[in-house]
């Protein structure tokens, strides 16, 4: 069988983060949604998103397909009925469909003429930004256990303290050396050629995915996710970070998101909860206002390719979008439109020209290349969200 994920109504509640990727690519756990999906399936999955995100993500249909909601992420009995779906069959939970049988060439699917499967079981969904800090816990437990069943982790050095060794798991090449990992509270996750350095307290969840680096006496807890390539120092809790961002020195991250090729300048800090101890607003692009979180911890969401410079400050609940550059005292509004420049005291317009050379240096120091098909998306992102910014 093919299997198709598709974006479905949540997308613009998961901007700015789906501005550069399908929600499949959404990483929350130690694996992205389409990863999660392809282990569960056994089989790839391919995209139906945003015709801007085509290229980078393109969709293979075959005779037969199932096309599943990218913002519900599998278990078992969901996935069971997903691989039983025949023709003119639907899963919905409640009145939105997780998943629906398709033929090929189908164009206009009228899913009041299928036959309704209702999946009545519990369900780990991602349909908005904070979701994905606030149920990384769930995610990464779940991640964990399907990603080491019945596998042997390599050996913990003895230079480390460690409690609850039996929820540690050190991917082949990981380092682990001098730190103090406590995972009674959560799985701790090194994966392949990870490091942690020297001098580092770990209390679980954490999730470190492929490359990413832990840097000298950092301090991480409350299920934070480093995606492949990210480093980080300074003391973090409960952030994800999808790939290829750096906090590389102090300052705290809290109950946040970071998009991929971020970085955050020495110092950076973020508020993550309100002098009042008030619910938390963020910034939405779907009602183009202030969306309750119904959270009291709330930190930075911030989309791919934004940088912040030394010593910023981010308050409670700011929403930055794409490719952003911010600096300067005092604390920028807490909604950054994409390819902004500047901060506190203003914002202008960030040159498209002089934001792909900075693109293009951080990519390549990783070995990645800055290609036209990038460049093309964010050309897109940037006409797409002209009405925010203001000269």
């Amino acid at each position: 069988m093919n299997y198709i994920l598709f974006d479905g109504p949540s997308r613009n509640a998961l901007l700015p983060f789906t501005y550069t990727r399908p929600v499949a690519d959404i990483r929350i756990g130690i694996l992205t949604i389409r990863e999660k999906w392809e282990h569960y399936l056994g089989n790839t999955t391919t995209t139906i998103t945003e015709d801007y995100l085509a290229e980078k993500y393109p969709m293979v249909e075959l005779e037969q397909n199932i096309m599943i909601n990218a913002s519900y992420t599998p278990n078992e009995d969901l996935v069971d009925l997903v691989k039983n779906l025949k023709a003119d069959q639907a899963i919905f939970q409640q009145d939105e469909v997780i998943a629906f049988y398709a033929n090929e060439g189908q164009e206009e699917i009228d899913l009041t003429n299928y036959e309704k499967i209702s999946f009545e079981g519990d369900v780990l969904t991602v349909k908005t930004t904070w979701d994905i800090f606030s149920k990384n816990a769930e995610a990464m437990q779940t991640d964990f256990d399907l990603i080491t069943a019945d596998r042997t982790s390599q050996p913990i050095s003895d230079t480390n303290q460690v409690i609850a060794p039996e929820n540690i798991f050190l991917e082949e090449g990981a380092k682990v050396e001098c730190s103090i990992l406590n995972a009674t509270t959560g799985p701790i996750y090194i994966g392949k050629d990870a490091e942690i350095m020297e001098g580092s307290i770990i209390r679980g969840g954490l999730a470190m995915c492929e490359h990413s680096v832990l840097k000298l006496g950092a301090k991480i807890y409350g299920a934070t996710t480093l995606g492949p390539y990210c480093k980080v120092g300074g003391e973090v809790n409960n952030s994800v970070l999808f790939g290829y961002s750096n906090k590389g020195h102090d300052g705290f991250l809290g109950n946040s998101v970071l998009g991929e090729w971020c970085n955050l300048g020495a110092d950076t800090n973020n508020s993550n909860l309100k002098n009042n101890y008030a619910p938390v607003r963020l910034w939405s692009y779907e009602t183009e206002g202030f969306a309750k979180t119904g959270l009291q911890f709330c930190g930075l969401m911030m989309g791919d390719h934004s940088k912040s410079g030394i010593n910023t400050m981010f308050n409670t609940g700011t929403v930055v979008g794409v490719s952003a550059n911010i600096f300067g005292s005092g604390f920028p509004r807490n909604f950054v439109p994409s390819f902004s420049w500047g901060g506190a005291v203003g914002f202008t317009t960030y040159k498209t020209n002089k934001a792909y050379e900075a693109n293009a240096v951080m990519m390549s120091r990783r070995g990645v290349e800055f290609d036209a098909r990038e460049q093309a998306i964010l050309d897109h992102i940037f006409e797409e969200t002209k009405k925010w910014r203001k000269d």
